[in-house]
């Protein structure tokens, strides 16, 4: 499910007993600010995608929260945005993240690997994630389009 920035969202699903109870699935808002003007004007844009395991998108979300974005606002500024999947592949996290070009990129990353507080994130997250995926995609330019 995907919420517009600033909104939670949350769904039900019957519990694992089949006893027909719903089963909260909230999902908390991050409380950071996405798509800053100067972000979106970027040409380049890291495009991550993680799998979580079934039924653990709540707990990943606030560990990413809490262990992550600390680290990653003072590294690599701020995000584009956070989504998760609603029709497709299931239990995604996407977030994206504007550099001013590889050599930008580059050094960013650098900083978020050597933070010190960085691999307590990685060990907390590491069982909650089963596949990554990393993708740098490029703004196209395009005639009589501008972003509003």
């Amino acid at each position: 499910m995907s919420a517009a920035p600033g909104r939670s969202q949350a769904s039900s699903h019957r519990s694992p007993q089949g006893e027909g109870t719903p089963v909260s699935t909230a999902i908390t808002p991050l409380p950071w600010p996405v798509s800053s003007a100067s972000s979106l004007s970027k040409p380049l844009v890291d495009h991550r995608i993680y799998t979580i395991t079934l039924r653990k998108m709540p707990e990943f979300l606030d560990v990413f929260n809490r262990l992550a974005m600390p680290i990653l606002m003072q590294t690599l500024g701020h995000p584009v945005g956070f989504y998760t999947s609603l029709v497709g592949p299931q239990n995604q996290f996407v977030h994206l993240w504007a550099y001013e070009g590889l050599a930008d990129y580059e050094r960013r990353c650098q900083a978020r690997d050597t933070h010190p507080d960085f691999p307590a994130y990685l060990q907390a997250s590491a069982h909650l994630i089963t596949a990554q995926e990393t993708r740098l995609i490029r703004a196209v330019q395009m005639p009589g389009w501008r972003p509003a």
